[in-house]
């Protein structure tokens, strides 16, 4: 078996034609688990079994939680031609959305108890016999033109919608973007708190690591201990791909943080004070990505010293009627971004705040990034957000009679602060921000109802703020 010319080069690709692998020998690790080592002969064993054993359908939900395993399965299907489905959550509604969109899908897994309605794949720690026999003698060429996945949107601004993933486009994304993160050279290892069908996860953990000869850590490390210890067994160098909310709550946690050499974080703006803490207490430079589920990552920053965002490359932005579009580069078609931009020369802009953030209250302009931050600076808060209850109408201006405002309903918001009563925190928030964005009603919660990359879904929201008890309505400015 190789998967090396006899030089110990890599086998060389067509024109369209990409390997699945960077790594330059089968004794090279691809992954590490509890800090042991899983070399890329180990790797295309599990590849080679799993084919096997993968029923046979066309379209595969991957869940398993261990990213090595996930990172197997993603192998098994490339190689039987199947498209692996990866939406952001597993709730039983869009579990149903999911069999509708794809009638014959199948769940793998590598959970024991999975309660997820579909057939099922079990993930064998120990394969049969005849499949353990079974291996690949080179590293696999995937077509460029090869549908890899369908991701979905995370359902924050609405219903989650599918968008297809191609291997050329998803490869030359990986690739072109390593250098600007300086995970070159195959040294590195990536300990990751996102999930892995989650696109940012998908990209900054399993793909970048194949692509770019690097390793991952198995693990999924969810609470603050988990993660330092996670951390602190990875080999050196090693970065941590994360998010704001994983941050703050590492942070905040108090415990000792191992050393890293670089942070990586996505998913939602990144409050520049945050990012001093964490580079402070890390003793390590952190690179925030931009990007969406449709366009994969498109720009990155150095947060603690600019607040401009850097194309990838290839990458460019045009406006249209206020709209700002991406094109080019491993982005396959022109797509549309849903956030308010300000582009500073062909390769930098500014980045505003989400269009469906903005509001307009009594003709006073805001947005719910920037509500949100100054909530969150409140001493005490631990988490929290506004949002627009359902039905809710935005206020269009005063209506001549004393202090009187068109519109029938205010931004809600929830709001985690188990020291503070609701008058301590609408008193607090009078100092922060104009009395008509005052939230009605203020809901006091004991968790948010993030999902595993900390975004807020609205259908979540909606539900909390129709089942919730309103703890407070705030009066009027």
């Amino acid at each position: 078996m190789r998967i090396a010319g006899a030089d110990g080069s890599a086998i060389a690709c067509g024109m369209d034609r990409t390997p699945l692998l960077a790594h330059e020998s089968l004794d090279a690790p691809i992954a590490y688990r509890n800090g042991r080592a899983i070399e890329v002969r180990h790797f295309l064993r599990d590849v080679a079994a799993l084919m096997g054993q993968l029923p046979d359908a066309r379209h595969v939900l991957n869940v398993c939680s261990d990213r090595y395993r996930f990172t197997v399965g993603l192998g098994a299907c490339l190689l039987t031609g199947k498209v692996s489905l990866l939406p952001s959550t597993h709730t039983p509604e869009v579990i149903r959305q999911l069999q509708a969109f794809a009638p014959d899908v199948v769940c793998l897994t590598d959970q024991s108890a999975c309660d997820i309605e579909l057939p099922r794949c079990q993930w064998q720690e120990r394969p049969s016999a005849e499949a353990a026999t079974l291996t690949l003698e080179r590293v696999p060429e995937i077509p460029s033109d090869q549908l890899v996945a369908i991701v979905f949107t995370s359902g924050s601004t609405g219903t989650p919608l599918p968008h297809q993933k191609t291997w050329g486009p998803l490869s030359h994304c990986v690739r072109s973007g390593q250098p600007r993160l300086g995970l070159g050279g195959g040294r590195w290892t990536l300990v990751g708190t996102v999930p892995m069908q989650h696109m940012f996860g998908f990209e900054s953990t399993v793909l970048l690591a194949l692509l770019t000869g690097n390793t991952f850590i198995a693990e999924r490390p969810f609470y603050p201990a988990d993660i330092g210890a996670a951390i602190a067994a990875a080999p050196r160098p090693r970065a941590l791909i994360t998010t704001p909310i994983h941050l703050r709550t590492l942070l905040a946690s108090g415990i000792e943080l191992p050393a890293l050499d670089l942070l990586v974080s996505a998913t939602a703006p990144l409050p520049q004070e945050l990012a001093r803490e964490a580079e402070q207490r890390f003793d390590a430079p952190l690179i925030e990505i931009y990007g969406s589920t449709e366009t994969g990552q498109i720009a990155t920053r150095r947060t603690t010293a600019t607040d401009a965002w850097q194309l990838w490359p290839g990458v460019r932005l045009k406006l249209e009627d206020g709209i700002a579009y991406a094109e080019g580069g491993h982005v396959e078609q022109s797509t549309s971004l849903c956030d308010v931009i300000e582009p500073l020369d062909a390769e930098h802009f500014i980045l505003h705040g989400r269009t469906a953030d903005l509001v307009n209250v009594a003709g006073k302009r805001s947005s719910l990034s920037y509500l949100n931050a100054q909530l969150n600076t409140i001493p005490g808060v631990t988490d929290g957000a506004f949002f627009w209850p359902e039905g809710a109408e935005e206020f269009e201006g005063p209506t001549g009679l004393e202090g009187g405002l068109t519109g029938v309903a205010r931004l809600a918001a929830a709001v985690v602060a188990p020291s503070l009563s609701a008058a301590a925190l609408i008193e607090a928030l009078r100092e922060r921000i104009d009395p008509v964005f005052l939230p009605r009603p203020l809901l006091l919660v004991e968790r948010l109802p993030r999902n595993a990359t900390g975004k807020l879904p609205q259908h979540a929201l909606q539900s909390l703020a129709a089942n919730g008890r309103p703890t407070s309505r705030a009066p009027g400015p």
